[in-house]
């Protein structure tokens, strides 16, 4: 899968969960649903890209959910 279609999707997750009225939930959410819900290469491949490129091109929500549980994703 294309790293751009990741980071689409994983900014709409990230958008879903920005409602949530408890952040550290919704970033533990967020990141629960990414392993969860998508398949181990695809998460490789979205930390992979974030390791050469970093966060820009994700919204906060998704960025920080990624940063604060990665260990959980790897």
């Amino acid at each position: 899968m294309h790293v751009e279609q990741l980071i689409k999707m994983a900014n709409q997750i990230g958008s879903f969960f920005e409602a949530m009225p408890d952040r550290a939930q919704a970033l533990e959410d967020a990141a629960q649903h990414i392993k969860k819900f998508w398949e181990p290469r695809m998460r490789r491949e979205l930390l992979a890209h974030l390791d050469s490129v970093g966060n820009g091109e994700l919204n906060e929500t998704m960025a920080q959910a990624l940063s604060r549980h990665r260990a959980m994703l790897s």
